[in-house]
């Protein structure tokens, strides 16, 4: 008896070709819906850039017109000694800032704890720094750092320290703004770290008390590696924050103080090149060079966070 064997089942291609038929049936909807967020794109982020990067190789006249004028303007702003200043001070803000994302975690923590009253209370209070207008907030603080009738200065000489005018004293006036800005994110930070925190299973918590973990061995052993999701946001978002720093520095420093020269960041170089000095092609190679820097700031961030990211 001949052994028979079974027809081989000739592949067909209606799995595979189900997208593509998918694809062909949408037609055009899927780019209508996509259409206005890549108008919007090109039109206020990707022509904006093209255009600075066009006007960072030419040179203004008084009266107007442009003349190309290559990699001068690149020249001369590496050759500058406050475009290094600058970023000092942009690098120090940032660090300062970044502060707030260890506060704010052990804050969120005690804020979540089980039967603490008020919590949304405190929540609200907490974040109200961060919806405040910049310049309100820069006046509020302008009198607490001023060295004469200054809340800070008088608290100093309570225990008999006397403190310097903050805001118009080289090295002390950028560490001010800085810590306005660690202040005023504060609250930003623990609503972003109080919703991870709520995403994590009380399960492990409960397991945690059944094995004897002590309040800090749980808090090292299970919310701060699961909170590392949140903290790796907040630290981008704080990097790229600080490096566009402006505002808050303008409003508590102004524009005639004598220490300005050595507290500006790189965005108020910028601002002092492209409207004071009305130097457009040097303003426009300065945006580029912040551009540059905060694009390998963001990417060596997601470098970095695939080793300590959990999950990630």
């Amino acid at each position: 008896m001949s052994e028979t064997t079974a027809p081989t089942p000739t592949p067909t291609r209606s799995g595979p070709a189900r997208p593509r038929a998918a694809l062909r049936r949408d037609g055009a909807w899927p780019w209508a819906f996509v259409a206005p967020l890549a108008l919007g794109v090109a039109v206020f982020y990707l022509w904006p850039i093209a255009q600075t990067a066009w006007y960072s190789l030419t040179t203004f006249g008084v009266f107007g017109g442009t003349t190309f004028s290559g990699l001068d303007n690149y020249a001369e702003l590496l050759t500058d000694p406050t475009l290094y200043r600058s970023l000092g001070n942009t690098l120090l803000y940032t660090a300062i800032v970044l502060l707030n994302i260890p506060l704010a975690v052990c804050l969120a923590s005690l804020l979540n704890l089980p039967g603490l009253r008020f919590a949304a209370v405190y929540r609200v209070l907490y974040f109200l720094p961060y919806v405040a207008m910049p310049t309100a907030v820069a006046m509020v603080w302008r009198i607490i750092f001023n060295g004469d009738f200054g809340i800070l200065n008088w608290a100093l000489g309570l225990v008999g320290i006397d403190g310097p005018y903050w805001i118009s004293t080289p090295g002390a006036a950028i560490v001010a703004v800085a810590v306005v800005g660690l202040w005023s994110s504060l609250g930003f930070s623990m609503i972003v770290l109080s919703a991870g925190l709520k995403n994590i299973p009380p399960e492990l918590y409960e397991a945690a008390e059944l094995d004897g973990a002590s309040r800090w061995r749980q808090f090292r052993s299970i919310t701060a590696p699961l909170l590392t999701p949140s903290t790796s946001f907040l630290t981008v978002v704080t990097v790229i924050a600080g490096f566009q720093l402006f505002d808050l520095l303008y409003a508590i420093l102004g524009s005639t103080n004598p220490t300005l020269s050595r507290s500006m960041s790189l965005v108020y170089y910028f601002y002092r090149a492209g409207f004071v000095e009305n130097d457009k092609g040097l303003a426009a190679a300065t945006a580029m060079v912040v551009l540059a820097l905060v694009a390998l700031a963001t990417l060596v961030q997601f470098r970095l966070q695939r080793r300590w990211v959990h999950g990630g």
